[in-house]
């Protein structure tokens, strides 16, 4: 630990800007993972007496999952409070957690954000539950997400292993071929821009997510993480793939400049000026909600690869169910966490719309065969699948991340808006994250 480690946990995550951190000074010093192990028996015993389970998230399809849990179980209470979508809810759970009142017994926390929850100590290690039991029962990258050490610090709620999903109404008219790879990717860009000068290959204004997901994709390994200790590095091999490519996109303005997930991004969805999307397995909702006038134009396709013939996989998104420290009623939280996102109530949440992080719901018949009406009847679930399945499981994020992704704008970003390199603009982001690491009591090594 450092020498002032209570400025390390009150340091940690968007201390000042967004005052994620301050909180953890409030918490206990027991992870959870000094308690005795809690068996079945315990856990029926609790299901049995009943009592209230207050659940923080904002994820829609734990709704009918709580819903059938309190079916199964009328004694029990599934309290569901929708207290801000990530930074928000992080923010008001840490300032719960200072206060130690109002916290509640399960946190949706998605899988960049659980490390720096996990180092302050402010979420239970729970293989005092027998959670590291399920580790066979998770595709690895979400399951390497909930882990920090040795302990394992949540389930997986869902996850998103990339695709590129990509209009072919667009592609038929251009006659041009699904990209295999990014330096194809690129040739297709040229191509469709060439074609028709209104259209691109994708938008890109600088998306710290996507960035990392891309990086994580080529092998790269900027962030090194070992308790306090870290080391950001953006000079790597993997590193260099991905700024070769993206260089000459943005280069030769072959990317739109619309920042996504505004109502000029949607608009260029629906009307094919942006043609493809790599993102998450989580998108196809989005489609069907936000770009309903291109229904039956797209489709998914693999990721394209860094290197021809490989298959190596990322993701991008995802959350984790996690149990507060201070929460109360561990082990009816836990039971709820294990049936939300192991149990049954994986299928329940499936039906609705969520993409599953369980390996069993991933392989299935049902799940693999089910066809796309947006996507032209397309089976898109098995390209998901198999991009789930290789995710490399060596990535890390810094216990500070979100900190790191809001100072992204600020570094990176300037290379979609001047003439920085986004080689340069990674090593100041670099510098940024790794001097911020130092003021918070962090070990950065150089």
């Amino acid at each position: 630990m450092p020498k002032n480690p209570r400025r390390l946990l009150c340091g940690i995550g968007l201390v000042c800007a967004l005052a994620l951190g301050a909180t953890a000074c409030g918490g206990s010093d027991d992870d959870g993972s000094a308690q005795k192990k809690v068996g079945a028996t315990d856990i029926e015993a609790a299901l049995k007496k009943g009592g209230t389970v207050t659940v923080w998230a904002w994820e829609p399809t734990l709704k009918q999952a709580a819903a059938d849990f309190e079916k199964k179980y009328p004694k029990v209470d599934i309290k569901l409070v929708n207290a801000g979508t990530g930074n928000d809810q992080y923010k008001a759970l840490q300032n719960a957690v200072s206060a130690k009142k109002g916290v509640p017994d399960i946190a949706q926390i998605e899988y960049y954000a659980l490390s720096q929850f996990a180092l302050t100590k402010s979420v239970t290690d729970l293989r005092a539950y027998g959670a590291d039991k399920l580790a066979s029962s998770y595709s690895p990258g979400p399951w390497n997400s909930v882990k920090s050490g040795d302990g394992v610090y949540g389930l997986p709620m869902d996850s998103g292993p990339m695709a590129l999903f990509y209009n072919k109404k667009v592609f038929d008219k251009y006659k041009i071929d699904v990209p295999t790879t990014w330096d194809e990717y690129l040739e297709a860009a040229r191509k469709l821009h060439k074609a028709d000068p209104k259209a691109y290959i994708t938008s890109d204004t600088g998306d710290a997510g996507l960035t990392t997901s891309l990086l994580w994709q080529a092998g790269s390994h900027p962030y090194k993480v070992d308790g306090t200790k870290v080391g950001i590095d953006f000079s790597d091999a993997g590193a260099q793939k991905y700024t070769e490519v993206w260089q000459k996109l943005i280069d030769e303005k072959l990317v739109a400049p619309v920042t996504g997930w505004t109502d000029d991004w949607y608009k260029g969805l629906g009307d094919g000026t942006i043609a493809t999307l790599p993102t998450g397995a989580w998108m196809p909702a989005n489609f069907t909600s936000g770009v309903k006038n291109a229904s039956g134009d797209w489709r998914a396709a693999p990721l394209p690869q860094w290197t021809a013939g490989e298959k190596a996989g990322a993701e991008n998104g995802g959350s984790s169910l996690a149990l507060p420290v201070l929460g109360k009623n561990k082990e009816l939280a836990y039971a709820f966490t294990e049936y939300a996102n192991s149990g049954a109530g994986v299928q329940t949440r499936v039906k609705n719309g969520a993409f599953p992080a369980t390996t069993k719901d991933l392989n299935s018949a049902e799940f693999q065969n089910t066809e796309f009406a947006y996507f032209g009847g397309q089976k898109a679930n098995k390209i998901f699948a198999e991009a789930a399945a290789n995710v490399p499981t060596d990535w890390k994020y810094l216990p500070y991340q979100a900190y790191a992704n809001s100072i992204f704008n600020d570094t990176v970003g300037k290379a979609y808006i001047s003439g920085t390199k986004l080689s340069a603009g990674l090593k100041t982001w670099q510098d940024a994250s790794a001097k911020y690491g130092t003021e918070q009591g962090f070990t950065v090594e150089k």
